[in-house]
């Protein structure tokens, strides 16, 4: 069991969360505290729970032993309960409360506005309060680094950090130097217009003496010998040794035993990969595997010791030893910078990162190339090692006899004339496996630039940590100069090679990245040799001024940011919240782990769990399912198949779907059947139990193998205006190209979630479902128990974030969860694992897009130009993948993407600025698009022209074209694109909602609207809009949850309308409500809120009022290409500037500014962390993010281990949004504007100034014109776009 199961299911305690279950999205950070005999260093954090008494223990603080407590923080999901024994535990839980008190942490990240959907924040702010029990004045840069096992999909992560930085020595938005810090900008009087989202002088300061002390009752331990433990489960026996020889007999007596530490590797083993070990062995007590010590050679480190710890003693060393002794630490320590996030290297052993044998392991090719000594022992031996290209025998295997373990690794010293560099390259810079890695080392004779000896090692390029053995024996006794170099890149090119089929792909990329990082030591040792031999006659090679940048080590720059926003009027009643940046109303609740989701409801006591059964091939025929053996597995209670449902098994928006597949499956994750058990765990068990035979069929997976088998779902769609025979034959120049934009996945942090509650009589039901759409999941329930839509009562209180994927996907598994409540009588729940919610669920489309434009006009389905004549044809591909879905944008980012490719492409064959070319084409007011929809309003201009000003655009490019003069390697750009953003359902019958409001005789205000919260802000919103319209404090109003039973027939919360939609409802029903006071106001005007309702309830009038809303003026008609699809259009511009590493791939967001057009703002808090979340959401999309299937069908990346969201890191340095002012929109409540979707495609801004710098590296190698760089630009085609000598030796 792990400590997240424990302390949900056995303690009640909720706050920690699970968002993955392999430690690699923090949702579940806990602190762990305990007492270290053998090490004399506070590392990391505590509230005491007594697990006997349940007392809740407030400590204070305890110098005299504080230099032997280990505190840290650790990923709840992996940390087995059994590794925690002398421990104790924090949870968000014990820091503060809504009830009592916020600890500083918690208000900070709620006021700062750092919460919307809330389900990643206590993760976050446990690894926030690890830090500072450790460090109370820490620097920005070790903020950070705290963030880097932590994600977050919603809030751009600017916030948190703003709000975080009020912690840090130096606490400002970093931006004093340039006379624009936050300190110094309130409001400007003269153009209303402000840049205070929160005041910091509100914030309760930290007192660090105030913090919990280790628990008193686990030091009576702390001289009493350790004792050997022994832990039974379910076909798992768990044994922890005390001392060497106990570990040396147990290994003996089990040598197929695993060795766990930290549970990193087997802990996601286990649960995800089907492994079982039945025997495991925790030598994180024995004192000979924990211990460190400085030899003459080196630093000797006890396998066991964690990289945490030995990066701090690396560190050490490299500030107190000579800096030639030190080359290997430094290198070590560049590789730990990235390795994982801080919850992981907190519990992840030096040895068990050694023994795991991953082949693109950071650590084991910097232990490889500095031939590091090993000590292996057994029961009867003992023998040192070096770890050289022997020691790795196979994928996963090393030369250890089974009954051996690893005692520990000496890492040397370097000596003068010897020179080490690491490098990594990976998808994402921040908690990211290694595409490729190196270690590398180079000795010289002493006063003599001739190589002594060369050691050079990749991870990545085998099934097995390798040395390039024939590339350092040819390259031994040659001088270091340009002529090495040469050979070493051709000798390379032949050693380090790989097959075309090769396990992870990226053949090119990742041979070119051995020459690149060869390059990158090349240089990188030149550089110090020229330092250091300064003067001599013997160094005849010098590095150019264009090539210094290769040398130098990433760095962070501080981030900072602005965020500006237009004023209430002056005279605005202080009690009318609207146009205020008001906190989010959860974000106390979730900052302290009490807000409660959908699997935070407590269990009831005879509820039951259940597990789906899911195709595992693409398309093939069922012939049999085999239940036998899963029958006999424990806790099981029944299946669940097409034969079990009581009403139809036909599902799915169109009903083109079923439920459970019948004679056909057509996808990987197809459900076959589901499974109930007593627990999660059984469940799981038994449906992995099920045998499934299939007659496999040839699945069709990409849009290419669709195209060429003609495999559409009909209709094909065209639209088509103007003449385009005629403007192609007026054209100066036709251009062809073709852009691939990529699927994305969701990522929600609360995966679906859904408990169905049977009611005994009639058929009532109750869900409480994770999902956007509550009437459809009601529908489609009702539809599978074959009862009327009334018996079924569909509950939200909240999602931990949706995009679009819970809008109608949510809806596979919650009406399967209904079905088995049905099936049992018995409350049933299920909540998706992460890698199931991948594969099942579908995410955004990928797109395809081939165009045919001219220079004078161009065409965009439709983005922000203007297209005299066009046409438009699109096919939607039928493939062997899960049905995908809507996500944020819906289609919107891919067509606007494919007008900015060819936009692009023609300010190139035209040799014009790119700014230039979008701009000419920009529509004006009172264009008509090509569907002859009036624009007005159109604010895409006044966003343009102040977005030019605020990123001072011409002053920045004229930079850029300086810096890339004087870099060959390292290269920048920028670009600046605009978006026009159409708001509506494109289906009329959903653009309408409805509202209730209750008024009670106290005057309190429950209301109820049919949108749902996922972060969002809708219900703050919500209550600002009633608050005005009744005129009364948002105090006094309420928002319970969304419920079917308050308001039917809702329409999703998607399509970013929801605040229109909802916030008329209520305005509408508020009117209602105000008709029926007015009598009461008039009799007594002065009268408080109260007495008007305790007079209208003691003259029996209703203070119950529905609301009502429908768009009126929109509709389509696609036959005559006419109509208005939407109600009215947002608009936004943003400008940004990024650094690429031609070597790599690599890139760095420098800046990006934002001006966006949100009308007059409800609340510009909300809004501005809406425009930040979607960008940053859009920047994965465009560079970052890549779904990966195999021929057959299989999703590869199905979790945070091999599926790259934006990281903390990951964010623009510079990160500045202003909403545009004095732009008020009269259709919609309170002249405001959605803001959801449009801000996402603004992060093309970021694609296409990478696109920018690396047309100018390019042009470095003599190659111009318009090339084809598909979405998103990763490190892979970021780097071979990036044409030179290296490429073309691959």
């Amino acid at each position: 069991m792990t400590l997240l199961t424990y302390l949900r299911r056995k303690l009640g305690l909720p706050g920690t969360k699970l968002g993955c279950g392999e430690g690699g999205c923090g949702a579940c950070t806990v602190m762990v505290s305990r007492f270290c005999p053998f090490q004399q260093k506070i590392l990391y954090p505590l509230q005491y729970l007594n697990p006997i008494t349940k007392t809740s223990y407030i400590l204070h603080n305890d110098k005299r032993n504080s230099k032997r407590f280990r505190h840290y923080s650790v990923n709840a999901c992996l940390a087995p309960v059994c590794s925690l024994h002398h421990t104790a535990i924090t949870t968000v839980e014990g820091i503060g409360s809504i009830k009592t008190k916020l600890h500083p942490i918690q208000e900070r990240i709620a006021k700062s506005h750092g919460s919307q959907c809330g389900f990643c924040t206590p993760g976050i702010v446990m690894s926030m309060y690890a830090l500072l029990r450790n460090t109370p004045q820490p620097s920005m840069e070790e903020i950070e680094d705290a963030f880097q096992g932590n994600l977050c999909r919603c809030t751009g992560y600017r916030p948190i950090l703003q709000g975080f930085k009020t912690f840090a020595k130096d606490s400002c938005c970093g931006k004093k130097k340039t006379g624009g810090c936050c300190m110094d900008m309130k409001e400007e009087k003269e153009t209303n217009t402000c840049s205070a989202l929160f005041d910091p002088l509100e914030f309760r300061p930290l007192d660090p003496t105030q913090e919990p002390i280790f628990p008193p009752e686990l030091l009576l331990y702390k001289n009493s010998p350790r004792k050997q433990l022994c832990f039974k489960g379910e076909g798992i026996m768990w044994l922890q040794p005390s001392s060497l020889d106990e570990l040396l007999n147990l290994k003996a007596r089990y040598p197929q035993a695993k060795l766990v530490v930290g549970n990193t590797e087997v802990g996601i083993e286990t649960k995800f990969k089907n492994m079982r070990y039945p025997v495991i062995i925790a030598p994180s007590w024995i004192p000979e595997l924990n211990k460190v010590d400085h030899t003459q050679d080196g630093i000797c480190f006890g396998a066991s010791c964690t990289l945490t710890m030995m990066g701090e003693i690396l560190q050490k060393a490299v500030v107190e030893l000579p800096a030639y002794k030190t080359e290997v630490f430094r290198a070590v320590l560049e590789q730990l910078r990235w390795f994982a996030g801080q919850q992981i290297r907190n519990v992840a052993a030096i040895g068990g990162n050694i023994m795991t044998a991953s082949p693109i392991s950071d650590l084991n090719p910097v232990f490889m190339a500095c031939n590091s000594k090993l000590r292996l022992i057994s029961q009867d031996n003992e023998r040192i090692v070096h770890m050289d290209e022997n020691f790795f025998t196979g994928y996963r295997k090393t030369i250890l006899n089974p009954q051996e373990i690893l005692l520990s690794i000496e890492i040397p010293y370097s000596k003068k004339g010897q020179y080490f560099s690491a490098f990594k390259q990976a998808s994402r810079r921040e908690d990211d496996i290694a595409i490729v890695t190196t270690g590398m080392m180079v000795e010289f004779k002493q006063d003599n630039p001739q190589v002594e000896k060369i050691q050079i090692s990749y991870g990545g390029m085998a099934p097995v940590t390798v040395l390039a053995k024939e590339t350092c024996k040819e390259l031994a006794g040659r001088e270091w100069n340009d002529s090495l170099l040469q050979d070493a890149c051709r000798l390379l090119s032949k050693e380090m090679t790989l097959s075309p089929g090769v396990p992870g792909g990226m053949v090119e990329f990742r041979q070119t990245l051995t020459l690149s990082f060869f390059f990158k030591f090349y240089l990188t040792v030149l550089k110090k040799l020229e330092q250091e031999w300064n003067g001599n006659n013997n160094i005849k090679e010098t590095i150019p001024p264009n090539y210094e940048s290769v040398t130098e080590l990433f760095h962070k720059l501080e981030p900072s940011s602005v965020q500006l926003f237009q004023e209430v009027p002056a005279g605005q009643n202080p009690e009318d919240f609207v146009g205020r940046p008001i906190m989010h109303l959860s974000a106390m609740k979730q900052a302290t782990g009490e807000a409660v989701y959908c699997d935070d409801i407590p269990h009831y006591e005879n509820e039951l769990y259940l597990a789906v059964i899911t195709s595992t091939k693409a398309h093939a025929k069922l012939l049999s399912v085999d239940v036998s053996e899963a029958q006999l597995t424990t806790g099981f209670v029944c299946f669940l198949f097409p034969k079990d449902i009581p009403g139809s098994n036909v599902t799915g928006v169109r009903y083109d779907e079923t439920i459970f597949a019948e004679e056909l499956v057509t996808c990987v994750g197809h459900m076959i059947g589901a499974v109930v058990a007593d627990t999660q765990e059984h469940a799981q068990q038994a449906a992995k139990a099920v045998k499934v035979t299939y007659e496999e069929l040839e699945p069709i997976v990409t849009i290419q193998e669709a195209i060429d088998k003609q495999s559409f779902y009909p209709p094909i769609k065209k639209v088509e205006n103007g003449n385009i025979e005629k403007g192609f034959q007026e054209a100066d120049h036709i251009i062809e190209g073709e852009i691939h934009i990529g699927g994305q996945e969701h990522f929600y942090l609360e995966t679906n979630c859904c408990i169905a509650v049977p009611k005994g009589e009639d058929g009532e039901m109750e869900l409480y479902a994770s999902t956007q759409n509550t009437t459809e999941t009601q529908v489609l329930a009702s539809h599978a128990l074959g009862v009327p839509s009334s018996r079924i009562v569909i509950r939200v209180k909240r999602l931990g974030g949706g995009f679009g994927g819970k809008e109608s996907r949510s809806s596979v598994l919650s009406t399967i969860v209904a079905l088995a409540a049905h099936k049992t009588g018995r409350p049933v729940r299920c909540m998706l694992d992460r890698d199931e919610d991948m594969l099942i669920t579908g995410g955004r489309h990928p797109y395809l897009g081939r165009y045919k434009v001219l220079d004078r006009c161009l065409f965009h389905m439709d983005n922000a130009y203007r297209i005299p004549n066009i046409r438009g044809t699109g096919y939607v591909c039928k493939t062997n993948l899960p049905s995908n879905t809507a996500f944020r944008g819906f289609g919107g980012p891919q067509g606007m993407m494919v007008a900015e490719a060819w936009m692009s492409d023609i300010a190139q064959v035209c040799k014009l600025p790119p700014e230039h070319v979008r701009k000419l084409n920009m529509y004006k007011e009172g264009d008509l698009t090509y569907f002859s929809q009036k624009l007005e309003g159109f604010n895409v201009e006044r966003c343009w022209e102040e977005c030019l000003r605020n990123s001072s655009y011409q002053e920045r490019k004229a930079a850029i074209e300086k810096f890339n003069r004087q870099h060959r390697w390292k290269k920048r750009g920028i670009a600046i694109i605009p978006t026009k953003f159409g708001i509506s359902f494109t289906l009329p019958l959903l653009n309408q909602a409805g509202a209730l409001i209750h008024v009670y005789i106290d005057g309190s205000v429950l209301l109820t609207h049919g949108g749902t919260e996922m972060g969002q802000g809708l219900h703050t919103k919500m209550v600002q809009v009633a608050s005005r319209a009744l005129e009364i404090p948002i105090s006094k109003i309420h928002i319970s949850e969304t419920s079917t039973n308050t308001v039917p027939n809702t329409s999703p919360t998607a399509a970013s309308v929801s605040s229109d939609l909802n916030g008329m409802a209520i305005y509408n029903a508020c009117q209602t409500l105000l008709q029926r006071l007015e009598p009461y106001k008039k009799s007594n005007p002065k009268g408080p809120w109260e007495s008007w309702i305790k007079a209208a309830y003691e003259d029996r009038v209703s203070l119950s009022a529905t609301g009502f809303y429908k768009t009126e003026g929109i509709g389509y008609d696609p036959e005559t290409n006419h109509g208005n699809p939407s109600n009215y259009y947002s608009y936004g511009v943003a400008c940004s500037e990024v650094e690429i590493d031609c070597l790599t791939g690599d890139h760095k967001n420098l800046r990006t500014d934002i001006v966006m057009d949100v009308g007059t703002s409800l609340n510009p808090a909300i809004d501005i962390g809406q425009v930040e979340g979607g960008f940053v959401q859009g920047l994965g999309l465009f560079t970052l993010e890549e779904l990966k299937y195999s021929p057959e069908g299989n999703l590869y990346t199905r979790g945070p281990g091999m599926y790259k969201i934006p990281a903390f890191g990951d964010i623009p340095t510079e990160f500045n949004v202003s909403l545009l002012r004095d732009c008020p929109n009269s259709k919609a409540i309170y002249s405001s504007k959605a803001v959801g979707e449009p801000p996402l495609f603004l992060s093309a801004s970021i694609f296409f100034a990478i696109k920018d710098a690396i047309t100018s590296a390019r042009a470095e190698s003599g190659i111009n014109g318009p090339f084809r760089l598909d979405s998103p630009a990763t490190p892979e085609r970021i780097r071979n776009a990036c044409v030179d000598q290296f490429t073309k030796l691959v």
